[in-house]
């Protein structure tokens, strides 16, 4: 390595101009690819198609129909919505949201097809005809109706009856995303031509549409906000730090570079960019920035010493070749073990880091250092920042019995909080509550209904068994059972349907509100029920095409995936004891997303396990020593830990946002640990020094550096805290603490644990 270390060194000042020109070129070639990026605005891409979850709901899907809606919640500013001029608003809604492109059926208050006997015909009509003609008696009449309806209550008007909504089912062909956003596009300008048309109603948006769409504004939205605020934080840390205009420009045409590599070669590999993968520019910039600190820290050190320029940059590269490529293979490792994760996003997310991190030490190295040889750099203004290092060197060595077991306890303490952590996720919360949908969603669960859904395909095991009496008393039964579950809003089941055909055929007699004891009865009544229903209105998404099976849906307020996972098993078994022949697994976005989590943990653990076994073995072998190579472990294992258990005193619930921490952070605190070992090594093997002196060598001569790198990623992480989108703020948060507790490790207590185990002199 040495030899190499040394002839790189030469090769990079000798042949400048032409490294500086080639680069550019494959740089420009693979920025290219960032035409080919597209933006994923689908609520399921965190899922693989190996999920079996996923499986499941597509299954249920090709049976009945798929659920992806639109919602309309209308609030009329009286508090009634059983008024003239709010019904008439609704009916206008409810024709004018046919407009909407690839609606296939529209729900709600005016258009239920209200069934009534007359002699022995059944009618069956929308329960509202011509708002503004109604009569007070008709009014009433229609509240008593909607207010005391099984299928309308908690579902499309609330308890009291001062929030309604209208609902959209959406059938997409699937062919481009753009879909998603003409949907959008015309459910919010019909809301906003309503809006103004009837100013005493409050309209608000919802539904899985609307969530699709805000995957794809919260991946631009980053990209638009938080890599412009990145880019200039870390132009004024550069700033401050190098003194050097030259310098930090140079830094900034090589990260930029290698975000602009990362992305374009991920347009060059078919990625598309999701809210988590819109992450990757953040994090490059953030990344690329330490493989030049310490080539132009070491540089402008030299050259404050007296050495000419190009002898300097020569040297900065001899002295930090190694500790770059460690770093730069170790943190790709971190993020390449992302694809474990049973997420795709996190995947792309992981592939495009690492190769921003592989592109930014290749420009670090050949890039940077040809260009400071082009460029008149001078060290008129370079400070030497190595002095409050030294200090801190002496201060650690000299209380370095007390500071070992203080930072020992300090890990420990901190750690336990591991204990206090809720695996726990909701998915609604994935936006705050700048998303004009998650405020709709938030009014929506608190007035209306709520967007968490569990589906039940209830199969009788014969065709036609959906009459049979007994299969109809179980599914009854079972809906019935839900209902009296908290958190439950609606279950909307076919057996509310039958029980009102059966008391309609009995000439409206309430106490005949009961299902059908006959088959053959129950049948016809189905039958007699379909053939009236218009257009739009059938029962397909309900019933199977060899009617063996029904579809019954439980809504549910807005929950944590825990609750959620707990009601779905409840569920499961309430059928296993009571109709073992039904029994099934619920499914639903819901359950899915309920799932991911536990199921990405379980996943990432190889992955990490992996990280470790990788970056464990890299050191032992570049450092060629096993006793260090082990003790670089611990300070780059327990800042993770100690972020985990910080997180469990403080917040408690994790979700699928930190599901991959410990493998993208294990990468990345290696970094310091790297840096600082590579000097105290060179100096106990280059100078022959006590292992007291080498750490005194390590904080002169890397401390600074890793201070700078240290600034700069925390700056960068936490620019992630500030998105909208949980995932990204909660991965930001957490890592920029890690980082915080990895530069804790490295400055105070690794020097302890060197010097104790190495042996003081």
């Amino acid at each position: 390595m040495n030899r190499l270390e040394q002839w790189l060194s030469h090769t990079v000042v000798k042949h400048r101009l032409m490294i500086i020109i080639g680069l550019l070129l494959c740089a420009a070639w693979a920025a290219s690819g960032i035409r080919f990026l597209t933006f994923s605005n689908d609520s399921r891409m965190f899922f693989s198609e190996e999920n079996p979850q996923l499986q499941a709901l597509e299954a249920l899907e090709e049976t009945y129909t798929k659920f992806n809606n639109v919602l309309f919640v209308i609030a009329p500013m009286s508090g009634n919505v059983f008024e003239r001029k709010t019904l008439a608003a609704i009916e206008e809604l409810t024709e004018e949201a046919w407009q909407i492109p690839y609606s296939s059926r529209i729900d709600s208050v005016t258009n239920f097809q209200h069934t009534r006997a007359e002699e022995d015909d059944l009618i069956v009509e929308n329960l509202v005809h011509d708002a503004l003609a109604l009569s007070d008696e008709q009014i009433d009449t229609i509240k008593y109706v909607a207010l005391h309806e099984p299928l309308l209550v908690n579902s499309l008007i609330s308890p009291s009856g001062h929030v309604t909504g209208v609902n959209i089912n959406i059938i997409k062909p699937e062919k481009n995303r753009a879909e998603t956003n003409e949907v959008s596009a015309a459910s919010q300008a019909l809301m906003e031509k309503m809006a103004d048309k009837y100013p005493f109603l409050d309209i608000y948006l919802a539904g899985g549409i609307l969530i699709d769409n805000a995957f794809e504004v919260a991946a631009k939205r980053d990209i638009m906000s938080l890599i412009p605020i990145m880019f200039v934080v870390l132009l004024g840390i550069l700033l401050i730090s190098l003194r050097s205009i030259l310098a930090t420009s140079g830094t900034l045409i090589v990260i930029v570079m290698s975000t602009l590599t990362g992305l374009g070669l991920a347009g060059w590999l078919g990625m598309q960019l999701t809210p988590a993968s819109a992450n990757a520019p953040t994090i490059i910039l953030t990344l690329a920035v330490a493989d030049s600190i310490h080539i132009l820290v070491t540089m402008f050190h030299g050259m404050h010493q007296g050495k000419e320029k190009h002898a300097a940059i020569s040297e900065s590269l001899r002295i930090n070749l190694q500790p770059i490529f460690v770093t730069s293979l170790t943190t790709s490792i971190g993020f390449m073990t992302m694809n474990f994760s049973d997420a795709p996003p996190f995947r792309d997310l992981g592939n495009i880091v690492a190769m921003g991190v592989l592109s930014a030490f290749v420009y670090s190295v050949f890039f940077l250092p040809a260009l400071m040889a082009v460029l008149p750099v001078k060290t008129t203004v370079y400070r030497d920042h190595s002095r409050p290092f030294v200090r801190l060197g002496d201060f650690v060595i000299a209380k370095r019995h007390p500071i070992f077991w203080l930072m020992l306890l300090v890990i420990i303490v901190m750690a336990s909080g591991i204990k206090r952590i809720d695996l726990n996720d909701e998915f609604i919360k994935y936006f705050d509550q700048s998303y004009d949908f998650r405020v709709a969603s938030d009014f929506s669960s608190e007035n209306l209904t709520g967007m968490y859904l569990i589906d039940w395909a209830l199969d009788s095991g014969e065709e036609g068994g959906i009459n049979n009496p007994e299969y109809l008393l179980g599914v009854d039964a079972f809906a019935d059972w839900f209902r009296s579950q908290p958190n439950v809003r609606h279950v909307y089941t076919i057996t509310d349907t039958m029980k009102r055909l059966n008391k309609n055929m009995h000439g409206d007699d309430p106490s005949m509100y009961l299902l059908p004891k006959n088959r053959e009865l129950a049948a016809q009544y189905l039958l007699l029920y379909e053939m009236n229903l218009p257009f739009g209105l059938d029962l397909n998404d309900r019933i199977n095409v060899d009617k063996s099976a029904t579809r019954m849906t439980v809504n549910l307020v807005n929950l944590g995936t825990r609750e959620v996972l707990e009601l779905e098993a409840q569920g499961r078994k309430w059928l296993e004891d009571n109709a073992p022949s039904m029994a099934t697994y619920g499914s639903g976005l819901s359950v899915i997303f309920s799932h991911i989590s536990k199921r990405n943990i379980q996943s990432m653990l190889k992955g990490s396990v992996l990280a470790l076994i990788l970056i464990s073995f890299i050191m032992i072998i570049v450092l060629r020593n096993l006793k260090l190579g082990l003790i670089s472990l611990i300070p780059n294992l327990a800042p993770a830990f100690m972020a985990f258990g910080v997180w469990g005193f403080f917040v408690g619930q994790v979700g699928l946002a930190v599901s991959v921490m410990i493998a993208m952070t294990l990468g990345i605190v290696v970094d310091d640990t790297v840096h600082f070992l590579s000097k105290y090594q060179r100096a106990r093997k280059e100078h022959l020094m006590s292992s007291e002196d080498a750490v005194r060598y390590a904080f002169k001569t890397v401390g600074a550096a890793i201070w700078i790198t240290t600034i700069s990623l925390f700056a960068g992480f936490s620019v992630l805290s500030f998105s909208g989108f949980q995932i990204n703020s909660h991965m930001g948060s957490m890592t920029a603490i890690t980082i915080v507790f990895a530069l804790l490790l490295d400055f105070i207590f690794l020097p302890t644990l060197l010097i104790k185990l190495e042996g003081a002199s």
